[in-house]
């Protein structure tokens, strides 16, 4: 019905309209809990071959959903009904935003890709942890919750002390409500944000949160996002501080800026302008990043794979790389309301032709020769 009906009709308003539409049509399963009960019921549970524990979190279906699509916390509840085993939300920033001007969203049918440049537009973390704690912590989601941080826009990063103290200020916030904290340093559509990709920028922000996660009563695991469009050798530098600040994780990746071996006419591409391209020409790039870092970074560390995820095979090439959980946005747009119970089938599938038990077997086995391998373990104590 989504595919054939549904997303025709979607596709032929402006992007952010479609958005609100269908953030709207989610509100009676975000506030009618019996709603919400049946659609669980009605969807089969994830099979067990995917339940797994990484960052100290149990987590019954790797296929979650990325930061950026529920930026305010408004349809978390709802969201986990359709069968997403762990949800990211935000991105949240110390202070309130709008977004960017409009249009600042575009979808590209041929390439099944997104654009945006939105920009973080977000109530502030202040009132969007407090509808988490209202809605969330105080009645349960049963799926592991992530907020993702990001920095706000009036602050610049020379010097770095102030957008330092807005990260910490929006971590101080989330760390309250969140199972884990998601450090956002790659979006493409804030300005001098990547730059905080760099190897010194990079070392004094992940530095002072670490140390600031490390000395509250309430610890939680802390990721970094990291764009695609980081070379080799920046990557590599950016891996390195990782590594030395004894991150939790790492989530690879963010959009892209670039345009290549697109279907969409350049034309129609020139004519968006600039913004983050997301899905599947994200794809090899994304497993390439998962991959790099797996092998930089050991087997301690969590991986969460994004990029062009819209099938379990998919999902499957991210895991194999390396990737600990995957999380869909674009795919769930394309895909609709079934995609991540769809997903979640076939990845189960593939789990068991591939002769594996458990999930965690698959990880980073292609670099095994396609061997079904015991799991890696995560830092925070799988």
């Amino acid at each position: 019905m989504y595919r054939w009906i549904l997303r025709p009709l979607l596709f032929t308003l402006p992007p952010g309209l479609a958005h609100a539409l269908g953030n709207a049509a989610l509100a009676p399963l975000e506030f009618i809990a019996p709603l919400r009960a049946v659609v669980k019921a009605l969807g089969a549970a994830p099979d067990p071959r995917l339940a797994t524990e990484v960052l100290g979190l149990k987590f019954a279906s790797p296929i979650g959903l990325a930061g950026g699509f529920d930026k305010n916390a408004t349809r978390a509840r709802a969201l986990s009904s359709l069968g997403f085993g762990f949800l990211e939300l935000g991105t949240v920033t110390a202070r309130p935003q709008e977004a960017n001007p409009a249009p600042n969203m575009f979808r590209l049918p041929a390439d099944r890709a997104l654009v945006n440049r939105l920009g973080f537009p977000n109530e502030g973390a202040s009132a969007v942890v407090a509808r988490i704690a209202s809605r969330i912590i105080r009645t349960g989601l049963g799926v592991p919750v992530g907020v993702s941080i990001g920095k706000s826009r009036a602050v610049d990063v020379d010097p770095i002390e102030p957008a330092i103290a807005d990260y910490l200020a929006s971590f101080k916030e989330a760390r309250e409500v969140a199972d884990f904290v998601v450090v956002n340093v790659s979006s493409p559509n804030t300005k001098n944000l990547r730059a905080m990709q760099g190897p010194e920028i990079a070392r004094a922000l992940l530095s002072a949160l670490v140390m600031e996660n490390a000395s509250s009563a309430k610890r939680v695991p802390l990721l970094v996002k990291i764009a695609p469009d980081l070379d080799d050798a920046d990557l590599e530098k950016l891996l390195a501080v990782i590594e030395e600040v004894n991150l939790d994780g790492v989530i690879a990746t963010n959009t892209t800026i670039k345009r290549e071996s697109l279907a969409t006419s350049p034309e129609r591409v020139a004519s968006i302008g600039a913004g983050g391209l997301s899905g599947p020409p994200l794809r090899a790039r994304a497993l390439d990043v998962v991959r790099r870092t797996r092998a930089r970074l050991g087997p301690s560390i969590a991986i969460i794979g994004v990029g062009g995820v819209e099938t379990g095979a998919d999902a499957r090439n991210l895991i194999a790389a390396g990737a600990n959980l995957v999380q869909l946005y674009t795919g769930f747009i394309y895909g609709g309301p079934g995609a991540p119970r769809a997903i979640a089938k076939e990845l189960a599938a593939i789990v068991a032709h591939e002769g594996a038990s458990t999930l965690g077997e698959l990880v980073g086995v292609d670099a095994l020769g396609g061997k079904p391998r015991r799991k890696l373990l995560s830092r925070s104590g799988q």
